[in-house]
């Protein structure tokens, strides 16, 4: 029986693994639509989601499952929690892209992001893309440390954030309202995308020691 246990806690982790590479598929690919005005790579995305939603579903169901079975303790029960967290996380993480998908597919056939924008917005769903890899790598390995570089990426993609209100802002560029509207939201995805992904490195790190990693971090001098 303890080896049951044992294989659907590691199920458990695995599933969490396969939705990470899911949602970072889905951004890599969202960007492409949106950049490329590509409308069935949008629809695509858009449709995938579901399977990024089903799997937290049976994820949750397994795992309240096993702690009303199981009665873990401990370090057991930590890690089946903390799942719970991570998959509400990850799943937010596809609700992004998908809504990066949605803008590409509303603009078509035109492109959503201005040229001059175009870098920027490349940027940052590349940054998101690596994000998600790593956080896939870190839940798989229990990787605390690297876990920890992932708020260094999320740095990168707050500046560029924000230089996308600065050139918003720029008189050289006037911008209509929809264009303006469209490449505030796109970056506020992006920018959140990468919060949930440090969110799930912060949980990590909160398995692995026991302590919270914003308090880990705050105490370092």
């Amino acid at each position: 029986m303890r080896d049951v246990y044992h294989q659907e806690l590691d199920t458990v982790g695995r599933t969490l693994v396969e939705m990470a590479g899911q949602v970072g598929s889905a951004l890599e690919r969202a960007t492409r639509a949106l950049l490329g005005a590509d409308l069935a790579l949008a629809e695509a995305v858009i449709s995938a989601d579901d399977a990024v939603d089903a799997l937290q579903r049976d994820l949750d169901v397994r795992t309240l499952d096993l702690i009303a079975r199981q009665q873990p303790v401990a370090g057991d029960l930590r890690t089946l929690v903390t799942s719970l967290r991570m998959s509400a996380d990850l799943e937010r993480m596809g609700d992004l892209a998908r809504h990066i998908a949605k803008v590409a597919r509303r603009r078509y056939p035109q492109p959503a992001i201005p040229e001059e924008l175009r870098a920027t917005i490349e940027e940052m769903g590349r940054i998101g893309v690596v994000l998600a890899g790593k956080v896939a790598a870190v839940i798989e390995g229990r990787d605390a440390e690297t876990a920890r570089e992932l708020e260094r990426e999320d740095d990168a993609v707050d500046r560029l954030h924000r230089a996308l209100f600065g050139a918003l802002l720029s008189r050289e560029n006037p911008y209509t309202i929809e264009t303006a509207i469209d490449v505030t939201l796109i970056g506020r995805y992006y920018e959140r995308f990468a919060d949930h992904a440090v969110s799930v490195a912060g949980r990590l790190i909160f398995l692995v020691t026991g302590q919270d990693a914003r308090a880990s971090a705050d105490s370092r001098p």
